[in-house]
C-alpha cells in the first residue's frame, strides 16, 4: 500500500493521469483540438509550477500577511471552483427540470422535480458559450435582460451518447417555435399571435402592426425555452391522428396508461371533493351536474361505474394546427399522414410538400428560401427537391387535449434536443402545505 501511495505521489503519475483524463474528455469526446492547449497548463500546475513561481506564490504571501485578503481569497476561490465543476455537470451529464403545466399529466404532475440526462442522447455543446452561470436565458430579478452573449458563437455539435432517441422516450428538448419572442408577452408564442394579426389586419399590415406593439427579439437555439414531451414518432416514421388516436407506420401507438383526454361528464347529482381526490383529478371545470375535466382510461371506466354518472363523451378538438395551410384542413384530432424527415433523405418540393417542410429548409437548416411563380428557390438557385441536413422528431404531450406539443408547432430538430427525462427525485403539490405537500409515492420514480 506505501508503494502504490508513493507511485500516485510521483508528480509525472500525476500529470500523466491528470492529462490522460483531460485529453479523454475535453479532446477526443468534445472532438475539439484547440483543448490541447490546455495540456501545458496542466504541465506546469505538476512539473514545471512557473504559475505558482510568479503567481501562487504572492498569492501565498498575501493571505499571511492580511486575513482579510486570506478570508477574500478563500471565499472566491471555493466560488469559482464550484462554478466551473458544476456547470461542467450541467453541460456534459445532466440538469434538474420542474414540470411547469398539466401538459404530462397523469404521466408527470406540476411540481415534479426530475433528473434529465444529458449522457444518454449525448451533451450538446452550447451555442452561446459566453453565458451567467446557472440561469437559462435572463438574468436574475429580470424579464427581459439576456444573460448571454453573442460575441462567440459556436455550430451544431453532439457529443457520443449512450444511445439514439427511442419511440416514447420522455424527451426535453429547446422549444422550435422559440426562436422569436415578444418580450412584453412571453407566455405566447409569437407565430400564434402573428396568426392572429395577419387575420385581422394582413400579411404585411398585420406583421407591422405587431412590431409597432410588441418589442420582438430572437434567441439562439440553446437560450429557448425548455419543453418536456413525449417523443411519438422518430425520423423515417410516417404518421396519423384519426379521432385522436395515434397511428404510427400504420400501426396503434403502444399504450400509455396515464395518457388523457377531456370528457364531458353528465351526472345526476354532484361529484364528491372526497371521489375528486382520490381518483387524482386535477383539473375539473362545471359543477352540479356537468363537468368538463382530462381523464385517464381508468379514471373513466371508475367514474361509469358510479350510480350519479349518467354519461361520459369524449371531446373532439376542432382547432386549427400545424401546418396553418389551405393545403391542409387538419385539426389536433385528425390530422396526417405526415412524414417526419430524417438526415440525408430527400423529397421533391411541390406545393402539398412545401408547406410541411419550408420552416424546417427555411429555419432549422438556415436556407434563404423563396417562392417565385409556383417556383421554388433555395440559395438563389432553382430547386426540385432538397435533402435534408439533420433529423427531426414529433413530440406529444400525455395530456392530449391540453397540451401545445408539436400538432402546433411542428417538427423537432435534433440540436433542440437537450436530454432524456429520466427519473423524479421530488415532487411537490402546489396546492398543499408542508409537509402534506410531498407526493412520497412519487420520489425516485423512473420516467415511463
Amino acid at each position: 500500500m506505501k508503494k502504490i501511495r508513493e507511485i500516485f505521489a510521483n508528480k509525472w503519475v500525476g500529470f500523466a493521469l491528470a492529462t490522460l483524463l483531460y485529453i479523454l474528455w475535453f479532446v477526443v469526446w468534445t472532438g475539439n483540438l484547440w483543448f490541447l492547449f490546455g495540456v501545458p497548463i496542466i504541465y506546469d500546475l505538476y512539473i514545471s509550477k512557473y504559475l505558482y513561481r510568479y503567481i501562487g506564490r504572492k498569492n501565498e504571501e498575501l493571505c499571511e500577511r492580511s486575513d482579510l485578503y486570506r478570508n477574500i481569497y478563500e471565499w472566491v476561490n471555493a466560488i469559482v471552483f464550484a462554478t466551473v465543476v458544476a456547470s461542467l455537470i450541467h453541460i456534459f451529464f445532466f440538469q434538474m427540470y420542474v414540470i411547469p403545466s398539466s401538459s404530462m399529466e397523469k404521466t408527470l404532475l406540476i411540481g415534479d422535480y426530475l433528473y434529465v440526462s444529458k449522457a444518454t442522447y449525448g451533451p450538446k455543446m452550447p451555442n452561446t458559450p459566453i453565458a451567467f452561470p446557472f440561469v437559462h436565458h435572463t438574468m436574475p430579478f429580470s424579464a427581459t435582460k439576456k444573460s448571454f452573449s453573442e460575441a462567440i458563437k459556436w455550430p451544431y455539435k453532439r457529443l457520443k451518447g449512450l444511445r439514439d432517441i427511442k419511440r416514447n422516450d420522455v424527451v426535453v428538448f429547446n422549444f422550435p417555435a422559440g426562436d422569436t419572442v415578444l418580450l412584453e408577452n412571453q407566455a405566447v408564442t409569437y407565430y400564434d399571435v402573428l396568426r392572429e394579426y395577419q387575420r385581422e389586419y394582413g400579411a404585411e399590415r398585420g406583421r407591422a402592426e405587431l412590431f409597432n406593439t410588441y418589442t420582438v427579439i430572437t434567441r439562439p437555439v440553446d437560450k429557448r425555452e425548455n419543453y418536456i414531451k413525449r417523443c411519438v414518432a422518430l425520423p423515417g416514421d410516417t404518421f396519423r391522428i384519426t379521432d385522436g388516436e395515434l397511428i404510427i407506420n400504420d400501426k396503434p401507438q403502444d399504450p400509455i396508461a396515464e395518457k388523457q383526454y377531456c370528457y364531458t361528464i353528465h351526472t345526476s347529482s354532484p361529484i364528491s371533493p372526497y371521489t375528486i381526490e382520490q381518483l387524482g383529478i386535477t383539473e375539473l371545470s362545471g359543477s352540479g351536474t356537468h363537468y368538463f375535466s382530462p381523464l385517464t382510461d381508468e379514471m373513466v371506466k371508475t367514474l361509469l361505474a358510479m350510480d350519479n354518472v349518467i354519461s361520459i363523451e369524449r371531446y373532439t378538438a376542432e382547432e386549427e394546427c400545424f401546418p396553418y395551410s389551405s393545403h391542409y384542413a387538419w385539426t389536433a384530432d385528425n390530422m396526417g399522414p405526415l412524414w417526419v424527415p430524417s438526415a440525408g433523405a430527400t423529397i421533391d418540393l411541390n406545393e402539398e410538400t412545401w408547406p410541411l417542410y419550408e420552416r424546417i429548409i427555411d429555419v432549422y437548416e438556415a436556407n434563404d428560401v423563396e417562392v417565385r411563380d409556383g417556383e421554388y428557390y433555395i440559395n438563389g438557385e432553382k430547386a426540385t427537391s432538397y435533402t435534408f441536413k439533420m433529423n427531426y422528431y414529433w413530440m406529444m404531450g400525455d395530456n392530449r387535449h391540453n397540451s401545445a406539443d408539436s400538432r402546433y408547432w411542428g417538427f423537432v430538430p435534433e440540436d433542440h434536443i437537450v436530454g432524456k427525462a429520466s427519473f423524479i427525485w421530488f415532487s411537490s403539490d402546489q396546492a398543499k402545505s408542508f409537509p402534506y405537500n410531498i407526493r412520497w409515492n412519487r420520489l425516485f420514480t423512473k420516467v415511463r
